[in-house]
């Protein structure tokens, strides 16, 4: 009798604030779900993603049967507001790497990381993920905004002409173990800390920071073998 496929799960942005926790749950706390899988973790140093051919490559080395996707060129408002150009182009190189190399190579399922600056600028409290294409982004940071949201677009592109099972989420700001440090990041977290967060990390009806670890135990879960 033929042996179960093992699972390999392939995680972009491994080296980053998420996908150190996502590690770090891995190995502790999900470890006993994890059993009998693979579990690889990239970082830039493994290869461009924006680039077709070293993205295939990282697909042919590893052949994966699922894909966390959370790597992506960030920035904070400034850099944001300087190289808009960039934070679309590259992420949206990226993203359609990703999308086309898990559909070339039979991956299982993709779940990709979205960013609550895919919201309206214009809103209204609470808001959800019907709402993210209900008008445009913060000027600020529309370049990363944009090219985020057309992750949810691709999820149902490649639904519909190819039957495939790939979604996303839409966590809140984190912070947490090796995020960068910064003054003004600092006192964010101090006013985080002041009011009051609730079980999905929000402030009042419109806060938007959350805590590393109490974010993975939302979203990891649904990344086990057995929840994809």
């Amino acid at each position: 009798m033929a042996e179960p496929k093992k699972n390999v799960i392939l995680v972009t942005g491994g080296t980053g604030l998420v996908g150190r926790a996502v590690e770090a749950f891995v190995k502790g706390a999900g470890a006993k779900d994890a059993e009998g899988e693979t579990w690889v973790f990239l970082g830039s140093k493994d290869g461009d993603l924006r680039d077709r051919a070293q993205t295939n490559a990282i697909f042919d080395k590893y052949k994966p049967t699922h894909v966390i996707h959370l790597a992506a060129f960030v920035g904070g408002l400034f850099r944001n507001l300087k190289y808009k150009v960039e934070f679309y182009r590259w992420n949206t190189l990226m993203n359609d790497n990703i999308f086309e190399a898990c559909r070339e190579h039979k991956v299982e399922k993709l779940v990709s990381c979205l960013s609550t600056c895919v919201f309206p600028d214009k809103t209204t409290y609470p808001i959800d993920e019907t709402m993210v294409h209900a008008g445009p982004p913060h000027s600020s940071n529309e370049g990363y905004a944009y090219a985020k949201r057309m992750i949810d677009v691709m999820n149902r592109c490649y639904a519909d002409e190819y039957g495939l099972r790939y979604t996303s989420i839409i966590p809140t700001n984190i912070y947490g173990p090796h995020d960068n440090f910064s003054i003004e990041v600092r006192c964010c977290r101090l006013l985080a800390e002041v009011a009051p967060v609730d079980a999905v990390g929000y402030r009042h009806s419109e806060g938007a920071f959350n805590g590393c670890t109490r974010a993975l135990s939302g979203f990891v879960p649904p990344w086990s073998r057995s929840c994809f």
